[in-house]
Order: structure tokens, then sequence, then C-alpha cells
């Protein structure tokens, strides 16, 4: 669309007056275009009529007129006479974007690419009224899915997210096209994500954001490991001009999860030769709880307790005293991105971040009946011991850098690059005790733990870094045929932190052990890899693009992938046929080669227990035949149809397959099987191990699935315009291909390392299908944008549940509110409404066959099902192993911009 600005100028002594209209292209005036002088917030607005008239000092230059929608534009002020200038629409400029995450060959334009991209701005993300940058994600990309876990211990720190069910580990995260180091942290709780590590992209503030490219599609032949479900590209802010102060709140309407917090970006140019654009943003966000009502008989029988103990202590404490839901969090981003000519061929480029996150989260809390008591090291002497309820506090440190060198000369283009970025963790639990006594005594002779146990430990924590080396060289050998080669080089580090003494000694920290001095150590590796990537244009329609990578790892040998990709356009370029075939690789991380640790988890009818988990290396892992671990392998298609039928109308529909090869899983906990004359229970027997799990290539795994992508603009109603945007994702199956890969001492006892929990959690537990649908409406200084959100079912298989039901969370429609008014050309407000409805997260039991049909006719027996999979009552909306949106339900959240 056009924007048509006729202006009449008149000329005073000491200064011109301006006046003109604004117009669209179908003649309608638009009301509330800010119209100022540039690199200057002094200006006024259209009114009603589109009119507008501004006075203008001889020195004036240039006029900047901008509106929600569209492009600004900077003005020449001519002497006398009219002014008609043309704007895009800021949509249509997003489409015609150029993409750096298509092919190392060349860079396109997303309708000239052979893959499917999302173009999300920074705007699509804010608009969502989500205070970080993964939850806008979620409500902006389809295929893209995040959780938080009810009781989060480590996991507070950051959330689990995946592209296409494929867990966190299967995206790559770019930053301005360079890799971003991965968490120090691997989930082992039973959640979405279990057993893998994935960048923490919460982290990254959402004011020092361009745009996103998301590639979905398999791109380990153009980036190596990690890159099977796809690629997510975060292109910094380099403006020089327009900075903002940011504030926000938010609370939720219970009254709590209380937020606030202020950001500031802003850029300069440096000499005429370069630019320089930073963020500050701080934030901190309150406990939000959520506790259910606690089953006394449930309990009493977990417990094994008195009844009426249980009944008079939830008397006084109904919800057990348990606090989840999402906890206090702190943090503080900086980042800084810029660049220099050095020459008429050659810029120095440059960006880094440091951010540091403190979370205060909580663990079950410990009631009477279950620890009888504290030594009277918790309850003040008087009082009457009520139990007590252990607090995790995180401390969260993540940094990332990246310096290059960018030559063009004599059609040769080069990217020289070394990134630099590290993940450190630190864990510390108060309000607990070492409950054990060791026969290890302090200096007075005292027996340590018990009665002399500290209260607060400091628990260790991990550590995780990367140096990565990267040159990448491409030339258009003509107008048809480009090519590109390049290489990398990156060394990783991962560290285990040791705790204290008595955080894990004679089983730990009451609620969370810290790492040992046995099970703490350094390690580290490095890899090599090398790519070349064609790409020619057959005709003017039709493309192909063909790349080859080789790596070799340090640790566990060499791997070769290689991606065919073609497009075809035709009818003028309004269709356009699509296409892919590729296959890929992912390392094992090292976390997942060497965390060895003792486990807390909730196990149902026995309540908190603790089991082991063993890396693939130690004499356990040798004892019951584990293997070491190996890379995954995958084998993706995708095919798509993109259509632009007409100006304001587009869409685009792509079907995928991906297989994965020996995927890599954390098993559940592996025990005796009763059978003394087992070889796996005389194995666990004579050295003294009650259970263990590990990390093995157990599985085959197909998921396939489509995704639509659809937006009409330009619809005019009234004095304002209408654009709706439609985006889905349906996975057609998610499933383990053949049996399970399991050690031959464990399958001989009849064991499984990935029983039906396992299983759930892997094919079942993320939604069958997502859908956004989006309206956007601007009415003069008015934006309205109203966001329908389908979270499709999901099934699970909880731990310790009877095994002829399973649970389904229900299909539910999250409906978003967001208004913003620009009051004058300095100074905008924004308020969000999520989840207006205040839907919440649902779950029913289903039955799989006539036994689970009779259990659901016996309401005492479902309630013994419900009681163990919620830990009798404790969590109110949803199992341990989370769901599929916030259970936090309505949030309003009001940010005021002002510009700078």
């Amino acid at each position: 669309m056009l924007l048509i600005l006729s202006c009449q100028l008149s000329i005073a002594q000491s200064s011109r007056l301006v006046s003109g209209v604004v117009k669209d292209s179908a003649g309608i005036p638009l009301p509330g275009v800010a119209v100022t002088f540039k690199n200057s917030p002094v200006g006024t607005y259209t009114d009603s009529d589109g009119k507008f008239s501004i006075p203008v000092r001889k020195s004036a230059k240039h006029l900047s007129f901008s509106f929600i929608g569209f492009a600004t534009v900077d003005v020449a002020i001519p002497e006398s006479g009219d002014m008609t200038i043309a704007m895009e629409e800021a949509t249509s400029q997003l489409e015609e974007v150029v993409i750096s995450v298509g092919s190392r060959a060349s860079q396109r334009t997303i309708t000239d690419t052979s893959l499917p991209i999302d173009n999300i701005s920074v705007k699509d993300l804010e608009s969502t009224g989500q205070l970080t940058f993964d939850k806008a994600l979620q409500y902006r990309v389809p295929s893209f899915n995040t959780v938080q876990t009810p009781v989060n211990d480590a996991t507070s720190l950051l959330d689990p997210y995946e592209i296409r069910n494929m867990g966190p580990s299967r995206t790559l995260i770019l930053i301005n096209g360079k890799r971003k180091n991965s968490s120090a942290l691997i989930y082992t709780q039973t959640s979405p994500g279990r057993g893998e590590s994935g960048v923490d992209i919460s982290a990254i503030p959402v004011d020092a954001i361009k745009r996103i490219e998301v590639l979905r599609d398999g791109a380990s032949a153009q980036y190596g490991s990690d890159a099977i479900a796809g690629v997510m590209n975060v292109i910094l802010k380099d403006d020089t001009e327009g900075g903002s102060v940011t504030l926000r709140t938010g609370i939720t309407s219970e009254g709590d999860g209380k937020m606030i917090g202020v950001s500031l970006n802003n850029g300069a140019t440096l000499s005429n030769k370069g630019y320089i654009n930073y963020t500050i943003d701080l934030s901190k966000t309150g406990l939000a709880n959520r506790p259910g009502i606690v089953d006394a008989e449930g309990e009493a029988s977990d417990f094994g307790a008195d009844i009426n103990q249980v009944k008079a202590f939830l008397a006084i404490k109904p919800d057990a005293g348990n606090i989840n839901g999402s906890p206090e969090t702190t943090a503080s981003k900086f980042l800084v991105n810029g660049g220099i000519d050095l020459d008429e061929h050659t810029e120095l480029y440059y960006n880094a971040a440091y951010i540091y996150k403190k979370v205060n989260s909580f663990a079950n809390y410990r009631t009477p009946y279950w620890r009888p008591t504290d030594y009277g090291l918790l309850t003040p002497a008087g009082q009457q011991y009520l139990g007590y309820l252990p607090t995790f506090d995180g401390d969260l440190n993540d940094y990332h850098g990246t310096i290059g060198f960018k030559t063009n000369k004599n059609g040769w283009k080069t990217d020289v690059s070394f990134t630099t970025g590290g993940n450190r963790q630190l864990y510390t639990i108060s309000n607990s005790l070492n409950r054990n006594t060791t026969g290890l005594t302090d200096s007075e002779g005292n027996l340590l733990y018990r009665e002399k146990s500290p209260i607060i430990f400091r628990a260790g924590g991990y550590s995780f870094s990367h140096n990565v080396g990267n040159i990448d060289i491409s030339r258009s050998i003509s107008e048809k045929v480009s090519v590109a080669f390049g290489s990398e080089f990156r060394s990783e580090n991962f560290e285990i932190i040791e705790g204290d003494l008595a955080s894990y000694d004679a089983g730990g920290a009451d609620s969370f052990a810290g790492n040992s001095a046995e099970n703490s150590f350094k390690s580290n590796r490095y890899n090599f890899g090398g790519y070349l990537d064609f790409g020619i244009d057959l005709t003017e329609n039709f493309l192909v693009n063909a790349t080859g990578r080789y790596e070799n790892y340090s640790d566990f040998g060499d791997a070769f992938v290689y991606k065919l990709s073609t497009r075809y356009k035709f009818w003028g370029d309004k269709i356009t046929i699509r296409g892919s075939v590729s296959t890929g690789f992912r390392a094992p991380s090292l976390h997942q080669i060497n965390v060895q640790k003792a486990q807390y988890g909730f196990v149902p009818g026995e309540g908190i227990q603790v089991s082991g988990l063993v890396n693939n290396v130690s004499p356990q892992a040798k004892l019951i035949g584990v293997p070491k671990l190996d890379a995954e392998k995958s084998a993706n298609i995708s095919i798509g149809i993109g259509a632009k039928p007409g100006e304001n109308f587009n869409f685009t529909v792509d079907y995928y397959n991906i297989k994965v090869k020996d995927r890599i899983v954390l098993g559940n906990d592996i025990g005796p099987s009763g059978n003394p004359d087992a070889s796996l229970d005389k194995v666990l027997t004579s050295n003294n191990i009650v259970g263990l799990s590990f990390f093995a290539n157990s599985v085959d795994t197909r998921t396939s699935g489509i995704d639509l992508v659809a937006s009409y603009k330009n619809i005019v109603i009234g004095s304002g315009t209408l654009r709706f945007n439609l985006a889905g994702n349906y996975t057609l199956e998610n499933k383990r291909e053949g049996r399970v890969k399991n050690p031959a001492i464990i399958a001989e006892a009849g064991q499984t390392v990935l029983n039906a929990t396992q299983e759930a959690l892997m094919f079942s537990s993320r939604p069958k299908y997502k859908v956004i649908l989006g309206a956007d409406y601007t009415l003069g200084k008015f934006n309205f944008t109203l966001t329908n959100t389908v979270f499709g079912p999901t099934k699970f298989r909880n731990a310790g549940m009877n095994k002829n039901l399973q649970i389904e969370f229900l299909t539910k429609a999250i409906t978003d509110l967001g208004i913003s008014y620009q009051f004058n050309p300095v100074i905008s407000a924004t308020f969000n409404a999520n989840n207006i409805f205040n839907v919440l997260p649902e779950w029913k039991f289903a039955s799989l066959n006539a036994e689970g049909d009779a259990i659901l006719n016996d309401p005492a027996a479902v309630k013994v099902q419900s009681n163990l999979i919620t830990f009798n009552q404790r969590y109110s909306r949803m199992t341990y192993d989370g769901y599929h949106f916030s259970q936090l339900g309505t949030m309003f959240s009001m940010a005021l911009n002002v510009k700078i």
C-alpha cells in the first residue's frame, strides 16, 4: 500500500509553515500520522481528516513521517511547491526482507527461498504482552512450545522449549548468525525436555531484538550439530537514532506475580563510519503460587502417618504448605551491537551480552508427619513444630560475544569471526538440613549433621562454555550461480561444580542434594567442520541449492551430512512450490556424557525418593553394559507451497517429516526386577545400588506434521485498517519406530529404559495442534490487537498410574487483548490483558480398555489415581509433569515508551 502525501508550503519571515494531508492509496485520509523533524521528537500529528500543519525553521532540511503499520520515511523539504511521497507498509517490507538462514551460498528474500522461514519483527513480539522472549515466541510461532513446571528446582532458571516436538537441543540458536552457547543445565525432572539442555533464550532482552528468523527445516548441513528441527536466528538492533526508555509493570488477576521493569535501548554513529546500539534491561517478577487442597487419606497412605495427625496439620495448612507456580525472578541484562567501516571494502563488527538472573523457588513442604522433627534447627524455641519449607535459590550468569571482519573484494565476500560464550549456574538450599549422622565429628567432638547440621547449603552447580571460530566465503559466480564454503572450529568445556560437604554427604540437604566431590570434574572436547554450498538458478523461476558438510569430533568421531533444496515460481511469481531433503546429526552434549548425581523426585504413592543418575563412562554404567553415547542421525523431508494471489493476501503450507536414528534419552530409574537370580539384580545388589538412570541412544523416532501461515491485510473498516494473521501447526505423527534399544542385562530382567511415562513425555505431552488467529486494527493514534491461541489436546501416562488409564489435557483457547495509544511523537503506551477469560489447563482421565472403564466407574478408585498423579492434590491444575500452557490465568501488563 502507498501513502500519498501532498504538501502546500508557505514561507514566513522566521519559519515556513508546512501544511499537507496524508492519505492511503485508496484516497482515504489517515489520522494520527506522526510528523516530526528528522533526528528530533518535536512534531505534530495529522488530524481526523489526515491534515497537518507544522512550522519549520529555515535550517530544517527533513521531515519524518511515521505511522503504525507503515515504514518510516525521511522526506527532504523542498524550497517551494507540493510534495508527493510513497511509503511502503511495514508488513509488506517484511515479506521482502533479506533472510540469512536459508542458504550459506546466497541470501535471499522470503519470496525467493526454497525453505520455510518465519520472519518475526520485534513489534510482533512486544504485542504479545509476554514478559520474556521465549513466552512471546510461544504466542507467535505455532510449532514452538514452552512450559513451566510446578516445582522448579534448577529448572526454574530457564524453562524447557522446543520446536516441532523435538526437544530444546535440536533447534540451533544463532545471534546475528553466530552460534549461541548452551545452558549449563540439563533437565532431569520428568518434564518436557528431559535429558536435554538448551540455550537460555529467555535471557535475551526483547528490546535488543530487531527481528527473528526461524528456519523450519533441518539445517545440519549448513550449520552443524543441533539443527535437526531448525534454526532460530536472532537479529539485533542496529539503529543509531530513535532510542527509547520503556517502563513495564504487570500482575496476575490473583494479585500475585507482580512484575516491574525498565529497559533502555539507544544507538549512536561513530565518526560517520560506524554505529553502536546498546540495551540495558532490569526487571523483577514476584512469586505466583497456585497450590491445591491436599487430600488427608492420600497423605496418610503415602507417609504411613496417623490420619488424625494428618487432618490436624491440614486444618492449619490445607495446601500442606506447598508453593508451586512461577518463582520470584530478578534479572539484569546488558547487550551491545555495533560495527565500523575500516575501509570501503572491510567492516569490523561486534556484539556482546551479559545476563544475570537470580531465582527464588521452593521444594515440596516437609510436613510434620513426613519429617517428624527439625532437631530444633528451623523452628524457633517455644513455637510448635509444623514442618519446614526448603528454598531453592539459583544464580545464573550467561555471556556471549562475537567479533569479526566482513570484506567484499572482487565479488568475493569473506566473513571471519570469533565467538565466545558461557553459562554458569550455582545453587543454594536454605531452610533445610542434613538429616543423617555419619560418624563425622566437628572440632568439639559433636556428631555432624542432624542437631549440628547447617541450614544453608551451597549445593554447587554447573558451568558450560564454548569458543567458536568461523570462516565463511561466498561469491556469485554469475547471475545464476553462487557458491559458498567455510569452516568452523569449536571447543567446549563443561564443569560440574562441587557443593559443600554437608550438601551431599550422607544424603545431603533435604530436598536437593549437592554435587559430591567424586561427581564433580571438568570435561572438554573440540570439533572441526567444513561445508560447501552451491546455489543455481536453472531458470528465472527454478532454483536449486546443494550443501555438504563434514564434521570431526574429538570424542566420538566423524559425521557427513548433506542437503538438497529447490524452489519453482510460476503464475507471475504468485505461486511458489518448494521442497528439500537432507540428512543431519546431533552430537551428544558434554552434559549428557558427564552428568552424574543424586536425583530427588516425586514417586507416586511413595512421596519424594532419591535415585542415582550415572554417566556413561562410570563403573556403574559399565556393570550393566551401557554403551558410550554416539551422535543422533536424522533424515528430513520438507515439501511446501506459497502463494500471493493478491497484494494483500498470502499464505504458505509446508509438510515436514523428520526421522531421528539413535535418539539420546534419559531413561527411567532402573531397579531390581525382584528375581534374585536375574543378572541385573545380582549386579545391583553386589554393588549396593538401589536404582539408577542413564543416558543412551535408545530409540529411533519419526515426527511429521503440517505448518500453515496466512495473512490478509489492508481491510478498510471505517477510518481504520484491519489485518488478519493465521498460523497453525498440526502434528500428523510423533512416535517411536522399532524397539527400544535396551542393554542386554536390562532386557533379560524384563525391564526397559523407556517406559510408558517416558514415551508419553517424548511423543504425546505436547499439543497435537496449535492455531494462532490474530487481528490487528489501526485507527488514528490507537492500535488494537486481538489474538486467539488454540492449544490442542495432549496425552500423558504418569508414573505410578494404573496402566489401563492415561490422562488427557483438554483443548483450550487463550484470548489476548492489546491496546496501544500514541500520545504524541515522543510518548506511547500499551495495555495488555492476556488470557482475558481466565482459561486454565484442565485434564481428565481416559480409559484404554475395559479394565480402565471399571476404574473410572468407581469414584474411590478414581480418587486413588488422582492422588497418585497430583501428589495428593498438591498440584491443583496440573500434574508434576507439566502442562501445555500457563496455569497463572489472566495477566495484566502495561508499558510506557518514551523516545529519547
